[in-house]
């Protein structure tokens, strides 16, 4: 009895002694047999069955502008890899709980770690491939995760950094990883390694020096000092491409223009498309109109506004969402920009031909409202909509009146929604000077030129960090990301509107400053940490040295 079920064990646990749980493809190439285990390099894109071995890199001088792929040589199929890290579960349930973990290091040190998403890859090929192609440069820009995958290594892990100028060697190793619920990983199944040359760049004086700020920027000129080398290093790392897709940057310090830079083309009468960032004007224009009575207060709630049990998925829950809850992106709906398989996800929305009919026909999580957070664009969408049908003339003329026609900002475009309504989802093109006014006009308490265009009150309420507990950022207010920058050991706090592609307006909580950063780089992975480097290690500090001998900084 005794043996049986030892037998009955072993058929069962077939993982500890080898057993495969799918049966990978056959290692036919001669390529592959002769470098099982490892990652080659290659300068072109080459089929497997055409790759000769004098096709292999050993160095190569690093251009952007070639074609750079790997291929992964493996003596088993990733599903079988993760098989021997919990044998309990299905090769589907493996699959949804792991991948490949990429190592990148330069020079021995290891530079950036990446568990890569379980969506990444089919499971088809996951299942019984032994080989596969990552192309991480394309000259013909291949769509794939792993040019996201070098992006994140090169742009926003500072890759670039470790591969300044001169001789390089980049080392990766794969392994697999599975998170259930834990992280557990496994042993290298392929490595490789290549010496790269990185090439000097040549930039002007021209391209590092500190632009000149043009008369009639309709602001008061400081005449504050500033860390001119680094801004002029600042200046050369956008020239050279390390900061990439920047457009702008304004920095505010005590009310007066401190520095004004454009770069890829764009010039101070130059619109930027800052996409989320237009978010932040719906939380101004709704204290606006609660200030000017047309709407009680944020503690409204949506019966007040819809007849709410017209729409689809109807709860008595639906009824209780408040325009707070809509601002600080905690409504309940279920709707996460996060999460693609979110019914209330952006991307759901756009298609549809009424937005607001979209977001209203969304069923409601389990989540109390106002205390679980998730980016929900839609939810800021029926906020412009609350605007426009309680304001006077609607929200576009309003907007005008009380809030662009006070701060001087004339020059500017809206994105409409399919009703030909305002859009507060984002997109609303401005100048960076424009987009420094609305920043210094909450630096000054609500006030412009010596009149109150927004409650201070208003303010306070939404520079108010309503997720304290929440780990995954650092804190949000009414449309208004909370960020805490670090130059040494010196923490700087500041309430931000944040948009797609790296674009931001920082409003200082603690120090006189108000910075803009305009940007395009949408959709890369690299769009705010880039933005985020260039405030921690350039500006704050340029200004920082100055702040300290003027007695701002206690």
């Amino acid at each position: 009895m005794k043996s049986i079920l030892l037998f009955l064990l072993i058929l069962i646990s077939g993982l500890s002694f080898g057993q495969n749980i799918t049966e990978p493809e056959k290692i036919e190439n001669q390529i592959q047999k002769e470098h099982l285990n490892k990652i080659v390099f290659l300068g072109n894109v080459i089929p497997l069955e055409n790759i000769k071995e004098t096709d292999l890199l050993k160095a190569m001088t690093f251009q952007e502008d070639r074609d750079f792929d790997i291929r992964v040589f493996m003596d088993n199929s990733l599903v079988n890899y993760l098989h021997q890290l919990d044998s309990s579960l299905t090769a589907d349930e493996l699959l949804k709980k792991g991948n490949y973990q990429f190592n990148f290091f330069v020079d021995g040190k290891l530079i950036y770690t990446e568990n890569l998403h379980p969506g990444a890859g089919t499971s088809d090929s996951k299942k019984v491939k032994t080989n596969f192609r990552i192309p991480f440069l394309s000259t013909t820009n291949e769509d794939s995760w792993g040019r996201y995958l070098w992006m994140r290594f090169y742009l926003a892990n500072s890759g670039i950094d470790a591969l300044e100028t001169g001789n390089h060697t980049l080392k990766i190793e794969i392994k697999p990883y599975l998170k259930n619920p834990a992280v557990k990983v496994g042993n290298v199944i392929a490595e490789g390694e290549i010496q790269l040359i990185i090439p000097k760049k040549n930039i002007s004086e021209q391209q590092i020096a500190i632009q000149k700020i043009k008369p009639n920027s309709g602001w008061e000129i400081s005449e504050d000092k500033l860390n001119q080398e680094k801004i002029r290093f600042l200046n050369k790392k956008i020239a050279e491409k390390r900061f990439r897709d920047i457009t702008g940057i304004v920095v505010i310090k005590n009310g007066k223009l401190l520095l004004e830079e454009y770069f890829n083309g764009y010039e101070r009468d130059s619109l930027h498309d800052t996409r989320s960032v237009g978010k932040s004007f719906s939380s101004a224009l709704m204290g606006i109109a609660i200030q000017d009575g047309y709407i009680k207060n944020e503690n409204q709630t949506l019966k007040e506004f819809y007849k709410v049990k017209e729409f689809k998925n109807y709860s008595s829950k639906k009824d209780s969402v408040t325009i707070k809850s809509l601002l600080t992106m905690s409504s309940g709906f279920n709707g996460n920009d996060d999460d693609y398989e979110s019914p209330g996800n952006e991307e759901n929305m756009y298609p549809t031909d009424n937005w607001i009919k979209f977001v209203l026909d969304l069923p409601m999580t389990e989540n109390k409202i106002g205390k679980t957070w998730n980016y929900f664009t839609a939810g800021v969408v029926l906020t412009g909509d609350i605007l426009d049908k309680s304001v006077p003339k609607g929200l576009e003329n309003y907007a005008d009146k009380k809030l662009f026609q006070p701060l001087g900002i004339t020059h500017y475009k809206w994105q409409f929604t399919p009703q030909k309504k305002p859009s507060l989802a984002g997109g609303l093109k401005m100048r960076a000077l424009d987009f420094a006014k609305f920043g210094q006009l909450y630096k000054n308490n609500g006030t412009w030129n010596g009149k109150s265009v927004l409650n201070k009150n208003w303010i306070r309420k939404s520079f108010t960090n309503y997720f304290t507990d929440t780990k995954d950022f650092e804190g949000y207010g009414y449309l208004f990301w909370r960020k805490i920058y670090k130059v040494g050991n010196k923490n700087f706090e500041a309430y931000q509107s944040s948009g797609n592609g790296g674009n931001k307006i920082i409003i200082f909580t603690e120090i006189p400053v108000v910075m803009v950063i305009t940007a395009k780089a949408y959709n890369k992975p690299y769009a705010h940490s880039q933005v985020e480097k260039m405030v921690q290690e350039y500006l704050l500090p340029s200004i920082h040295e100055y702040l300290v001998m003027s007695n701002k900084i206690l």
